[in-house]
C-alpha cells in the first residue's frame, strides 16, 4: 500500500469535508473547555464555506485520501492575517498534522510579506495554548465577550 500525507489548497469540492472535520474539533473543543451552547464554528454552512474557499487560504490535510484537517487563513489589508477554524479529526490527533498545517501556513504568510498572524482560542484549553506557544505565539489579550476567558494569540514573523 502507498501512504501519503498531503497539504493542499482546498477546493469548492472540498466543503462537505472541511465541515466535518471542523464540527467533529469543535464539538471537543467545546466539551473540553466546559462550553454550552453552540459556536459559530459549528453553525456554519456548506455556503459559508465555500464562501470562505473562494476569498480566503483555506487548506486541507489529506491521509491516505482521508481528509482528516483543516485551516483558514483571511489576509488582510494592513499586511497580518488571521487564523480560524483549524481542526484535525480527532483520530488523528498527535501525529504532528496541525504542526505540519501551521508550518505551511508560516510558510504562505512569509512569502506573502506578512509580518503578524493573530488567531483566538480559550486560554482554558491548556493542551491547545501549549501547542500554540510551541509554534512561537503569545497572548496579546484576553476577553470574556462571548461568556468564556477566549486569549487573543499572536505571532510576529
Amino acid at each position: 500500500m502507498n501512504y501519503s500525507f498531503v497539504i493542499r489548497k482546498a477546493n469548492l469540492d472540498d466543503a462537505e469535508a472541511i465541515q466535518n472535520i471542523t464540527k467533529e474539533a469543535f464539538k471537543k473543543y467545546m466539551k473540553d473547555t466546559g462550553l454550552t451552547g453552540t459556536m459559530e464554528a459549528l453553525e456554519e454552512s456548506l455556503e459559508d464555506i465555500k464562501r470562505d474557499i473562494e476569498s480566503k487560504e483555506v487548506f486541507i490535510a489529506i491521509i491516505d485520501n482521508i481528509p482528516v484537517g483543516t485551516i483558514r487563513v483571511h489576509i488582510l489589508p494592513d499586511n497580518t492575517a488571521y487564523i480560524s477554524r483549524f481542526g484535525v479529526r480527532l483520530e488523528y490527533h498527535n501525529i504532528g498534522i496541525g504542526k505540519s498545517m501551521m508550518n505551511l501556513v508560516d510558510k504562505l504568510l512569509i512569502a506573502k510579506g506578512i509580518k503578524k498572524v493573530r488567531l483566538h482560542t480559550a486560554s482554558k484549553y491548556s493542551e491547545l495554548m501549549q501547542f500554540y506557544y510551541g509554534r512561537g505565539f503569545y497572548v496579546d489579550s484576553t476577553t470574556n465577550e462571548r461568556g468564556y476567558i477566549r486569549a487573543l494569540l499572536v505571532k510576529d514573523y
